[in-house]
């Protein structure tokens, strides 16, 4: 599969926010260019959703005085465009921080605007953007054919349908969303989607070229984030295809322009881990964790740590993965607890939920392995088919349809393995001892 136009996908929600964040400010219509309407007596609830949106941000970030200064403005002028932009400042904040709870300022703010105006645009896009981060694709799909029905070419409704339609497991779809995106506004959004779904289809050089272009087009020096975003999103592919000094280098370009960045830090550990460096990782994902709440790096500094010798420090990072992820990544969590052996029956649990919600290659993979590492080898084996229907040139994804193929003796499974080592010799400590035992090369 390929995306067409002028090119040939826990990403998804980035690719949504940085839609938001290169979008520009919203342009005032009639309606909202207006003065506010008369006050009306608010309910306790309306109470509360102003009192969520106009919360002071705390912290000093460059994003912290943007939401001050959006606010001020919000609750002088009370219109649409300004509530917008609030939220979208909200959002920023979030995706900085990788804290979800500030989802909910921004779909306080979106609220503001549909309480008055339902079919407000901008304000549906924004709630659409928090509906992704909550999870609740099938709402975001929704919100967003809501808005394409007002207007066909809009390009950030086209982003969360995209983005909705990728974790729903409808990828054909998706693409044709990214696709219609890039045709009608090439872009850092647009560019972005289209590398990871050329990636996720195994379209390896499409993707790198996108990538290029994305980076390319970011042209916000006030907001340098979505271009070290889509520079750490380049530098992943090189991570995935092995090539671990090259994607080490395109993290360290995002950290150039935004330094401490947590999924720059986050890469350079994953990086300097499969490099051997075992002392380095822990110092880079140490310094992410202390700017992001991301489940995956409690795991990836876990393994850091183990691989210092540090296992008492490790198995905290372990811990709290499994407590806070969860609620908050409940897939990463199933992943992590199959990949370990460790409490096989959650993890079935969490990836059958998670299933029901998004069922793309990632959660049919998460289920398939810990079925299999549970024994289940045959129900593992139905859906580690699924997951490798796109080509996807992901190691682990091989990895594990590789050892499931040779348990039930199928000849196909020993090249599978094979081609996971040959793609990606380190693509995960846990993974490549088990590969290399099946294989006999321990």
């Amino acid at each position: 599969m390929k995306v067409t136009g002028a090119i040939q996908g826990s990403v998804v929600l980035a690719l949504a926010l940085l839609l938001s964040a290169c979008d520009g400010p919203p342009r005032a219509d009639a309606a909202t260019a207006t003065a506010p309407p008369p006050a009306a007596t608010a309910s306790p609830a309306a109470n509360a959703e102003h009192a969520l949106a106009t919360a002071d941000p705390g912290g000093d970030a460059a994003v912290d005085q943007l939401i001050r200064s959006y606010v001020a403005a919000a609750k002088k002028s009370d219109r649409a465009e300004d509530w917008v932009l609030l939220g979208r400042a909200w959002i920023r904040k979030a995706r900085e921080t990788a804290d979800a709870g500030y989802y909910l300022h921004a779909r306080a703010c979106a609220e503001a605007v549909l309480s008055r105006d339902p079919e407000h645009s901008m304000a549906l896009d924004l709630l659409g953007l928090t509906q992704l981060s909550q999870h609740r694709f099938e709402d975001a799909l929704s919100t967003a054919d809501r808005v394409l029905a007002m207007k066909a070419d809009q390009i950030a409704a086209l982003g969360n349908k995209s983005d909705a339609l990728l974790e729903l497991g409808r990828y054909d779809e998706a693409i044709a969303a990214a696709s219609s995106m890039v045709d009608l506004k090439p872009s850092l959004p647009s560019y972005s989607r289209a590398s990871y779904l050329s990636w996720l289809s195994g379209d390896e050089k499409a993707a790198l070229e996108s990538a290029r272009l994305a980076i390319e087009s970011a042209n916000d020096p006030t907001d340098p984030e979505p271009r070290c975003y889509a520079m750490v999103q380049a530098a992943a592919i090189f991570l995935h295809k092995g090539d671990y000094e090259g994607a080490d280098i395109g993290y360290q370009r995002a950290l150039k322009d935004c330094p401490d960045y947590p999924p720059a830090l986050l890469g350079r550990g994953r990086a300097a881990l499969a490099l051997g460096k075992a002392d380095a990782a822990v110092t880079y994902l140490s310094a992410a964790k202390k700017g992001s709440r991301s489940i995956e790096i409690l795991w990836r500094l876990g393994d850091a740590l183990e691989a210092s010798g540090k296992k008492t420090e490790a198995e905290e990072m372990y811990v709290e993965l499994i407590k806070r992820g969860e609620r908050e990544d409940p897939r990463t969590v199933a992943q992590f607890l199959a990949t370990k052996g460790r409490d096989l029956e959650k993890a079935i649990a969490l990836a059958t939920a998670e299933m029901k919600e998004r069922p793309g290659i990632y959660t049919e993979d998460a289920l398939a392995w810990s079925l299999f590492k549970a024994g289940r080898t045959d129900e593992a084996a139905v859906l580690a088919a699924r997951s490798a229907r796109l080509g996807t040139r992901d190691a682990a994804l091989l990895y594990h349809a590789g050892a499931i193929a040779m348990k039930r003796g199928d000849d196909k499974g020993r090249g599978l393995v094979e081609r996971a080592l040959e793609l990606s010799p380190a693509f995960d400590p846990t993974g490549v001892r088990e590969a290399r035992a099946l294989l006999g090369r321990d």
